[in-house]
Formats: C-alpha cells, sequence, structure tokens
C-alpha cells in the first residue's frame, strides 16, 4: 500500500472516534436528578449571578459574555464532579459534546452572516442607503413610516441590531433637535426590526435556533408574515399621530458604495439560498450551506484583491471619492464579527444545558406545558422575552421539546421575537438605541408606550391563531 493512502487511512482512523464524540452518540447517560441536591441549588445560583451581571451591563459595562463563560464552567464542574462520585466518570464529558455540537452550528452559521453584514458595511451599502433618505427631504411623519418599514423588511435578512443602528443614523440625521420625533421613531425602529426578524428563520437568533433543530421547516416560518406585521403596525398607528407633521429642509448628504458592493449582495442572497437548498433538497444542516457561501465571498474578495491595483489605477478619482485605497480583506471582516455575542451565547447553551442536565428544565417544562396549557406557557415566554434576553429562553423551551403542534411552535417563535419590544432592555436593538439616541431614546421613554405595543402583541397572538390556527 502505498505511503499517502496509508497516512489518509491512518488519519481517518484518528478522525472517527472523535466524530462520534462530537456527535453526542456514544453510550447512553444514565442522568442524575440534581434538583432536590447541593449541587443544583448552587448552579442556579451562580447562574442568577452571571445573568445579574448580563443585565447590568449598561451600567457595569462588563461585556456579557464573561460572566456566563465562567458561570458555565463552573456549573459542568459541579455536574462532573458529582457525576464522578456516582461511578460515570464520562458521563458529564458525553453531555456537554451534545452542547457543544448544537453551539458550533449555530456560532458558524452567525459568523458567517455577521462576515457577510460586515462586508456590506465596509463597502458602504449602508452608508449608501442612509444618504439616499437623508437627501430626499421627506416630512417627519413620511420618515418616521419609511425607517419603520425599512427595518420591518431589512431585519429578516440583517440582524435587528445592525437593521435599528442604521435607521436610527437617518433619524438622528435629519429630526436631531426634534426629540418626540427622534424618541417616537426610535420606539419604532425597535418594534419593527423585532417583527421583522420573527418572520424569517435568518432575522433572530431564536428563529435560526428553531430551523437548524428542524422544529419548522424554512417556508413554515413566513406563516407569522402577518401577526409580525400587524404586531408592528398597532403601535406604528397609534404612535404616528404623535410624531411632528412638519418638513425639514434636505440635507446634502453623499456616500458612494465601494467598488464589488452589489456583487457582494447577491452573493449573499446566493448564500442564503445555497444554505435552504441543502438543508431542505440535501438534509444536510444549514451551517453547511452557509460555510459554503463563505467561501463564495472569499473567491470574490481574492478577485479584488488580485485586480485593485490595476483598478486603482485607472479610477483614481473614483477610489478618492468612495475611500476605495486598500484592498479588501475578507478576514479582516470575519475578525469583526461580535465575537461579544458569540462567546455569550456559547456560555447561555451550555449553562442552559447544564440546568438541563440536573433536571430543572423538565421541572419547568411539567409546569408550564402540562399544567399551564402550551398556549399560556409560550404566551409567558414572550413577556419572560422583555426582561431576560431571549436566547436562554428559547434555547431552554428548544432543550424541553415540549409536545406542541406547528401552530404551537409558531407562536413560541413570535412571542421570543416580538416579546422583547415590550421594554426597551429587552432586545439588542433597544438597548444599542439607548447608547446611540443617549439622553433621548430612553427606558422611560420607552415604557411610555408600552400599552400601545402591548396591543399590538396580543392583536399579533389572536391573529395568528385565527390565521394558522
Amino acid at each position: 500500500m502505498p505511503p499517502v493512502q496509508r497516512l489518509l487511512i491512518g488519519l481517518f482512523a484518528l478522525l472517527v472516534p472523535t466524530l462520534a464524540l462530537a456527535s453526542g452518540e456514544t453510550a447512553v447517560l444514565q442522568a442524575i436528578d440534581l434538583t432536590d441536591h447541593t449541587v443544583g441549588y448552587l448552579a442556579l445560583l451562580i447562574f442568577g449571578i452571571a445573568y445579574a451581571l448580563v443585565m447590568a451591563e449598561e451600567f457595569l459595562h462588563l461585556r456579557k459574555s464573561k460572566p456566563v463563560i465562567i458561570a458555565a464552567g463552573l456549573i459542568w464542574c459541579l455536574i462532573a464532579y458529582v457525576y464522578i462520585q456516582q461511578g460515570q466518570p464520562h458521563a458529564a464529558g458525553e453531555a456537554v459534546r451534545h452542547n457543544l455540537l448544537e453551539y458550533a452550528e449555530l456560532m458558524l452559521f452567525l459568523l458567517v452572516a455577521m462576515t457577510y453584514i460586515n462586508a456590506l458595511e465596509e463597502r458602504r451599502v449602508f452608508d449608501a442607503l442612509r444618504a439616499w433618505l437623508i437627501n430626499k427631504g421627506f416630512g417627519l411623519r413620511t420618515l418616521f413610516w419609511m425607517t419603520g418599514t425599512l427595518a420591518f423588511f431589512i431585519s429578516p435578512v440583517a440582524d435587528n441590531l445592525t437593521t435599528a443602528l442604521l435607521m436610527c443614523a437617518v433619524v438622528m440625521a435629519v429630526g436631531g433637535d426634534n426629540r418626540t420625533f427622534v424618541t417616537l421613531s426610535c420606539i419604532n425602529i425597535v418594534v419593527a426590526a423585532n417583527a421583522g426578524g420573527a418572520f424569517s428563520p435568518f432575522g433572530d437568533i431564536t428563529t435560526l435556533m428553531v430551523w437548524q433543530k428542524g422544529v419548522l421547516d424554512f417556508f413554515t416560518f413566513f406563516k407569522l408574515f402577518v401577526p409580525s406585521l400587524v404586531n408592528y403596525l398597532v403601535p406604528a398607528i397609534l404612535m404616528s399621530f404623535a410624531v411632528p407633521n412638519i418638513k425639514p429642509e434636505a440635507q446634502d448628504a453623499s456616500a458612494h458604495m465601494k467598488r464589488g458592493a452589489r456583487r457582494i449582495i447577491v452573493l449573499f442572497v446566493l448564500t442564503i439560498a445555497t444554505a435552504v437548498s441543502f438543508h431542505n433538497f440535501l438534509h444536510l444542516p444549514p451551517v453547511i450551506g452557509m460555510l459554503t457561501g463563505l467561501g463564495y465571498l472569499q473567491v470574490f474578495g481574492f478577485f479584488l484583491r488580485k485586480t485593485h491595483q490595476s483598478w486603482h489605477q485607472r479610477n483614481r478619482d473614483r477610489a478618492a471619492l468612495v475611500g476605495d485605497m486598500t484592498p479588501f480583506d475578507v478576514f479582516n471582516k470575519v475578525a469583526r464579527a461580535e465575537w461579544d455575542t458569540l462567546l455569550f451565547f456559547y456560555g447561555v447553551v451550555l449553562c442552559v444545558g447544564g440546568l438541563g442536565q440536573i433536571g430543572y428544565l423538565s421541572l419547568a417544562s411539567e409546569l408550564m406545558y402540562e399544567q399551564w396549557g402550551p398556549t399560556l406557557a409560550n404566551v409567558a415566554i414572550g413577556g419572560l422575552s422583555a426582561i431576560v434576553d431571549n436566547i436562554p429562553v428559547m434555547f431552554a423551551v428548544l432543550t424541553m421539546m415540549p409536545e406542541m403542534s406547528e401552530t404551537q411552535w409558531l407562536l413560541v417563535t413570535l412571542m421570543a421575537g416580538v416579546g422583547g419590544s415590550l421594554l426597551s432592555i429587552g432586545s439588542a436593538a433597544g438597548v444599542a438605541l439607548m447608547g446611540q439616541a443617549r439622553g433621548t431614546y430612553t427606558f422611560f421613554a420607552h415604557l411610555e408606550w408600552t400599552p400601545a405595543i402591548a396591543l399590538g402583541f396580543l392583536a399579533s397572538i389572536a391573529v395568528h391563531f385565527w390565521i394558522n390556527g
């Protein structure tokens, strides 16, 4: 046998057990109920302290990923200690690998999406859209509706944080001194961005989690379009009467997209189509399609780098105008991904997975989905999402995996997405805009309109059951 062939077979033999462990398909794990054990209480205390620090991020300026990563490590150390004492030394390791596999799929998917968004931002696609809106000289009431509508339709593809920041920049550039307009527009943008993300598998991390888990098919999510639209429109209509009906002078803002911007947009759409096709037709995880799409961007980035010098020599004036002076670097876009969010997601998955291993999620599932019933439980999850980040809430539901109909799975997906709009601290979009429009868009300014948002929240539930029930 040739040496190269022997080497390949040897490498394959080394990889097989590693892959088997990663898949979680090892020996059957004998779970131990630790809900009344000291370790269980300690794990709850550790998670509670960590999440309190996460919620206080705005005041402590401590990145939210740090406490949950430490909490995840401590919780699994406690679990491993108990299993070793019970004569199952490898059981905790097998359980944690299953959680790591789930995290890896979602993390890599999000990493590709973030890389594309960063590439579009660097190519000044969002700057060009913002400049176009500013130059048109729309009235404040028209701009209120335009920024909200754009947020609703952009967030299903881009994340709600990027969408909200883009639209808020437009609002502040045009309405600067008009506090009423800026406040109402920021509330409208937060509601629209969260509602828009709820009907798309790509619009929010929670919808992505549901899709990746295989609970709902890709096209099933679009049944939530009308309920999501109602969730946005009801408070928007009520708030629009309070928006000043004046027309500011048109401003001269200019922003030109860099070379290759439109082609990157096409590649992003093609990447999404690849992920959907891989999952629907080949039954492969969507992340495989997304990583293939990252390859599209890498190859196109190589083309931009190789031709940059010759293009720059032929188009010096254009390059100076748009600021396209340095070659495109795709790995720079990867490095600029929201690593705090990705690592926070790791901590959440491992923490919630640990609490599930202890047995608390089974107790919660029995209480909520068997005693309360799925409708009340899912609506309660929407209310909880206004206070607690929707990622751990949805991951907990997916770990419980209660027996529910498609209508109820759609409901919990909708609730986790739009529930964060009830308070300004309930979503990444709201927290970000409180920083961007500091002193104007505040927690209490948002709270003043919470009854209108809650009306939209309840209306979306009614419309969902009417259409999908």
